[in-house]
């Protein structure tokens, strides 16, 4: 017997009890720690099984026609989250939304809010799918990309060099009924989904990048819109943070229609920003003119310093002013599967001819002034802002009249524009310059 094995028959019963029950402690402690990690890496499988957001809720199931991937990173990284939505194990929102409330960060720490789009409802997106399939193969089911590869446009896309008004003759947008090379040159060169852009010319655009662009023209051109057109320029359009799928993501704003009850300072603020913007969209350095075909309480919005961007671009369309109208009107336009994305075939659009810069006043006239600033003032400005917007409608025959009615309304609401902190986007520099 060894020596070890003789200490240890010597070893008093209580010691012996101990160091049985020592050992036993060790290895239950070994024991549960191994069952806890095994616990926590099944946790983070199932974390990570959810963590894709999935590709149908996304559209990445059906990329390349999609709006593209320039914001996919930030969506996988939590850089960009759903309002309701803080941790990925956590339900998406419903798939059936236009669009969603989120949060957006560079660092993690400090967050601003976003509003996440979809181009078209879920609805229309799966009736054009459907519709693109059946013409093609007479199934519900197929895929996209590739029935949409094969059609005689995308394959002009692909032989062309520049993107010309005959490439994008008959697609539903408002925005390419009366285009102008000058327009498209633009297009292409702020074409924010691809990493070389600056060219007009398509050499840098690959296969699946004109898919892209071409699928999102044919849809909706408010992401298009956004990049052109940046805030950073000084144009009234939000800020386009990218895209995921059939999402596109930009900074988020109030709608208009949440201050139609606000006091008589925050309206007369408000309408005189909505007056500005509108003689902007048809007098700026770039002689385009900016026209809508409707409007309505959601296509304005104020951002969180009081300042007033357009939100909602789908029902404007733009006219080159540089360019003769003679060259816009074209005859027997020749429609195809993408001329019906988003709307029924063939779509109904404004001839260019008939579209002048009164349409933007009366539109404002009709369907957003009277709720933002009827009743909120004392009656003698109340009687003479009551008198511009019945007259509105009716007597406003030409540009001219246009532009004096705006200028008319201006003067009646610049005194009761107040420069206190709440006006963030002007303050304190108002307290310095006589025009508040």
């Amino acid at each position: 017997m060894s020596p070890r094995h003789f200490e240890v028959l010597q070893m008093p019963f209580g010691m012996f009890i101990f160091m049985i029950g020592y050992y036993y402690t060790i290895f239950f402690i070994v024991l549960m720690a191994k069952e806890n990690v095994e616990a926590t890496n099944v946790s983070v499988a199932k974390l990570k099984s959810s963590y894709n957001f999935g590709k149908s809720f996304l559209g990445l199931n059906k990329c390349n026609a999609c709006v593209g991937t320039s914001a996919c990173k930030k969506f996988f990284k939590e850089e960009i989250r759903f309002q309701n939505w803080l941790a990925p194990h956590l339900p998406l929102p419903p798939p059936d939304l236009q669009s969603y409330f989120g949060n957006y960060s560079d660092d993690g720490e400090s967050w601003r809010p976003v509003e996440i789009y979809r181009l078209s409802s879920k609805r229309q997106h799966d009736l054009a799918d459907q519709r693109i399939c059946i013409s093609f193969t007479k199934r519900k089911t197929c895929s996209i990309e590739g029935m949409l590869r094969s059609t005689e446009r995308f394959q002009k896309w692909m032989a062309a060099k520049r993107l010309t008004p005959d490439l994008v003759q008959g697609l539903p947008v408002q925005v390419l009924r009366c285009p102008s090379q000058r327009l498209l040159d633009r297009i292409i060169r702020r074409y924010s989904e691809v990493f070389d852009a600056g060219s007009v010319y398509m050499t840098h655009l690959t296969d699946k990048d004109r898919l892209r662009l071409l699928y999102t023209l044919s849809v909706n051109m408010h992401p298009i819109v956004l990049q052109i057109f940046p805030t950073a320029e000084g144009w009234p359009f939000l800020h386009y943070l990218g895209s995921c799928g059939r999402l596109f993501v930009s900074a988020s704003t109030l709608a208009l229609s949440s201050f139609n009850i606000s006091g008589s300072d925050v309206a007369a603020d408000l309408a005189y920003q909505l007056l500005k913007i509108i003689h902007h969209l048809s007098a700026n350095d770039l002689n385009y003119f900016f026209y809508f075909t409707s409007i309505d309480g959601n296509t304005f919005g104020i951002f969180k310093d009081g300042r007033m961007f357009i939100r909602d671009t789908s029902k404007m369309g733009i006219i080159d002013k540089q360019q003769d109208q003679s060259e816009y009107e074209r005859k027997n336009e020749e429609t195809d599967v993408f001329s019906c994305l988003s709307s029924d075939c063939p779509p109904t659009l404004l001839s260019c001819a008939n579209i002048t810069e009164k349409q933007n006043i009366i539109l404002v006239c009709k369907d957003l002034l009277p709720y933002l600033i009827a009743g909120k003032f004392p009656d003698f400005t109340q009687k003479k802002i009551d008198r511009l917007l019945k007259d509105c409608p009716n007597n406003i025959a030409n540009d001219q009249e246009a532009r004096k009615f705006i200028n008319e309304l201006m003067e009646i609401l610049r005194p009761w524009r107040r420069c206190d902190a709440r006006f963030s986007y002007r303050y304190p520099d108002c307290k310095y310059n006589s025009i508040t």
